[in-house]
Order: structure tokens, then C-alpha cells, then sequence
């Protein structure tokens, strides 16, 4: 805007409007705003500053995160607005991971049945196995999360979703409950959480399967 703004006295606004690919209408939203000094210039500055030394491998609530720990007082809402502003979009891109592959045990009742509140801390645990594409590779992703407070209890990522993914973070989160703490697990039918070894672990340790 500012580029065409400077060339309008030498060139047709049209010929500049089409070579710049920007439309009319924006063209005068923008120089508007120019005019009229813009407040968020200073934020949208550092946000750009985030999401380039990070290299876009960060959302809107990574970026608020960060400006929060720099010392700025933001809301996240806002920092996803100004980030579409800024047409600045997270290149990791998270995919639902399939993990059905036929019938391996019995699968467990729906226990939780979206019944997603929780009165105290390690009451009610969810799982997933979730497949991301970082740098045109896969990579798997397996946390646990409390239903209480939406704490990662504990997490694995792989390079492939074999069973090991799963079986080392439910083994760590195990490792973290406190004495007498039995919380009911939840997660779908996928081959990981009918896995013999997953569902002897976890009546080992007490829990319940959903």
C-alpha cells in the first residue's frame, strides 16, 4: 500500500492495483489505517519476529504464549486476528491418526461417555495418537491429558506409531500418579489400546479402561 501510495503521481492506480495484486478496496482499507496510524504496528512486529525464528512452526497460542513470557500483557484472541492480518500460518499441520487396523481384543466399554469434567486432579485421563507433518516427515504424537486442568501428563513421539509410542508414555504417566491415585483412561478402539501388553498395564496398575 505504502509502495503504491508513493508511485500513484507516475502511474495509473489500475496498472499499480493489478501489478501489486492488491484490490481496490484493500488498497484504501490499508491506506486508511496508514493514515490513520496504526496501534498494533509495534505488536505485529514482534509477533512477525516470533513466527520467524521459530520458522512457522508456531500457532497463535504458542506466539501469545511466548509474548506473555517476553513481558506482553495479550490476548490471544487478538494475536490470532493480527496473525491473519499478517496471513502468518503455522506449517505443522496435525492430521487424526487412523489407527484401526481389524479386531485385536475385545474393546473396552465407553465408560467416560463424553462426560468431560473432572472434580479433582487424576480422576479422568484421555489419550490419542495424533500424526503431524514437520519438514515433509511424519511424526506421531501420544500424550496423556487430565481432564481436570488440561495438564500433558506425559507424552511420546515417534517417527512411526508402533506400539513402543503408546507403551513408554502410558508406563511414564503410570510412574507419575500419586499413592492411592486410580484415574479412568479413556481413548478410542485403535490396535494400541487393545494391545495386550497396553491392557495388562493397566490393570496391573489399577487403572480403568474406557
Amino acid at each position: 500500500t505504502r509502495l503504491v501510495a508513493a508511485l500513484r503521481k507516475l502511474y495509473p492506480l489500475a496498472w499499480l492495483l493489478k501489478a501489486a495484486h492488491l484490490s481496490r478496496s484493500t488498497y484504501y482499507y490499508q491506506l486508511g489505517v496508514l493514515e490513520a496510524g496504526d496501534r498494533c504496528a509495534s505488536l505485529k512486529t514482534l509477533i512477525q519476529d516470533i513466527s520467524h525464528r521459530h520458522r512457522g512452526r508456531y500457532g497463535y497460542r504458542r506466539v501469545t504464549s511466548t509474548l506473555r513470557s517476553e513481558g506482553q500483557s495479550v490476548n490471544s484472541k487478538k494475536v490470532r486476528r493480527l496473525m491473519a492480518e499478517l496471513d502468518l500460518k503455522c506449517t505443522v499441520r496435525p492430521k487424526k491418526y487412523k489407527s484401526y487396523r481389524g479386531l485385536m481384543g475385545e474393546a473396552a466399554p465407553n465408560i467416560l461417555k463424553r462426560d468431560f469434567r473432572a472434580d479433582q486432579p487424576n480422576q479422568k485421563w484421555v489419550t490419542d495418537v495424533t500424526e503431524f507433518k514437520v519438514a515433509g516427515e511424519k511424526l506421531y504424537l501420544s500424550p496423556i491429558m487430565d481432564l481436570y486442568n488440561g495438564e500433558i501428563v506425559a507424552y511420546r513421539t515417534d517417527s512411526r506409531p508402533r506400539f513402543t509410542l503408546v507403551g513408554e508414555m502410558l508406563e511414564t504417566a503410570i510412574n507419575r500418579l500419586p499413592a492411592n491415585s486410580r484415574p479412568l483412561l479413556h481413548s478410542d478402539q485403535g490396535w494400541h489400546y487393545r494391545y495386550p501388553d497396553y491392557c495388562k498395564r493397566l490393570k496391573e496398575a489399577g487403572l480403568e479402561q474406557s
